[in-house]
């Protein structure tokens, strides 16, 4: 089973090159399930529920979200019903929405996990290191688990890897918008990388024009961003999995254009 775990999604620069990507890569059999982080789908900020729509229908089979969950007002009433969006796990009890879910699929059932980091976040999130705990404790969970930490640190990254390295088939690291060089399987056998990437405007700064992004480092003064525009590209990995055992085979680092 190949499975395409792909970083943020940021704007309609974004959410064009995935679909084009997604076709292709469906079309000519290179991977049998899809997961993406969402979350700067609708201007950069925030994903609109017909945006996430739109990216579901067009090839993602589970779209992940971050920090940005509720910049977007309608996604409240959108994730109370819909099963193939997952918010972090570890946000307040009282949010709506799912932490985890799982799939079926042909190739057997995917379970996917979002969590969200701590170290330089904005929110008092609960501790993802014990959530995740308690998620692979007490619920009923495919072989095939895919982790995705919404972080900023790339230490509190490396930590969930290590610490559910032999329990999960693989954990990816989103956020920063900029994709490292460490894919690799941990001792235990989990699949893992830092930062998965962005999915979105190749000339930008993490996806936004660089102008207003330039001002504002080299004046202090606030300013408005906006979506890049330019050449594209879809940034994350290609695993192989056993569906059998859920183990990972392989971690493949891509970078892909239209």
């Amino acid at each position: 089973m190949k499975i395409l775990f792909a970083g943020d999604i940021f704007g309609s620069p974004g959410r064009d090159v995935f679909l084009k990507v997604a076709k292709r890569l469906r079309s000519e059999g290179e991977v049998d399930f899809i997961v993406i982080n969402g979350e700067n789908a609708s201007g950069g900020r925030g994903p609109q529920p017909k945006n996430v729509d739109e990216i579901l229908q067009g090839g993602a089979d589970i779209v992940t979200l971050g920090d940005h969950t509720w910049d977007q007002r309608d996604l409240k009433d959108y994730l109370k019903k819909q099963n193939r969006v997952v918010r972090p796990a570890n946000f307040s009890p009282s949010c709506p929405g799912r932490g985890f879910t799982t799939i079926s699929t042909p190739a057997g059932n995917i379970s996917v996990i979002s969590v969200i980091g701590r170290i330089f976040m904005p929110n008092p999130y609960d501790c993802p290191f014990r959530k995740i705990d308690e998620i692979l404790r007490k619920e009923t969970l495919a072989k095939t688990i895919i982790v995705e930490i919404h972080a900023e640190a790339t230490s509190e990254k490396m930590a969930m890897g290590w610490h559910v390295d032999g329990r999960v088939t693989a954990v990816g690291g989103t956020h920063t918008h900029v994709q490292t060089a460490d894919e690799r399987l941990l001792p235990k056998g989990t699949a893992y990388i830092t930062d998965l990437g962005m999915t979105g405007p190749v000339d930008s700064i993490i996806g936004s024009d660089p102008a207003a992004p330039l001002f504002r480092f080299q004046t202090g003064m606030p300013s408005r961003f906006s979506v890049a525009s330019g050449p594209t590209a879809l940034h994350g990995v290609i695993l192989d999995v056993d569906g059998n055992t859920g183990k990972a085979r392989s971690i493949k680092r891509v970078s892909l254009s239209e």
